[in-house]
């Protein structure tokens, strides 16, 4: 199981399923939806989404009227068991965040940005195959 995510928006996930398993050797490990896939590599586990409208999950258009795009949206994420209750703790800390939870197809997710402005996805799924190893 992997214990290491990284989602990279891409602008075909089909495309880039055959570009990552046929010359990375990289697994298919989930593909619910067009927008959407799960890929494995050792504990390395690569999200693909797609750009899209406002529920296209970590694809999604953000209430400012941005949409994520190949190269500016790369980020990690961070499992997290119950999303409602870890935002609401960051956000009385004063983290600044870059999106609203976001409802996609293998979990929940809502992105914070670091001080210099870095994306971190906090990510709680909700299908099995979705879940990290626990650390």
């Amino acid at each position: 199981m992997s214990s290491v995510q990284v989602r990279y928006i891409v602008n075909d996930v089909d495309a880039a399923i055959a570009f990552y398993t046929e010359h990375l050797a990289f697994h298919e490990d989930m593909h619910p939806a067009p927008t959407f896939a799960m890929l494995s590599r050792g504990d390395l586990r690569l999200v693909l989404s797609a750009p899209g409208g406002p529920n296209s999950g970590g694809g999604s258009t953000l209430a400012d009227g941005r949409t994520p795009e190949p190269g500016g949206w790369n980020r990690f994420a961070v499992q997290v068991e119950d999303l409602d209750d870890v935002a609401s703790q960051l956000r009385r800390a004063g983290v600044w965040f870059r999106s609203e939870v976001i409802e996609g197809v293998g979990g929940r997710q809502a992105i914070i940005e670091d001080p210099s402005g870095n994306p971190i996805e906090l990510f709680q799924p909700i299908r099995p195959e979705a879940r990290l190893s626990e650390p």
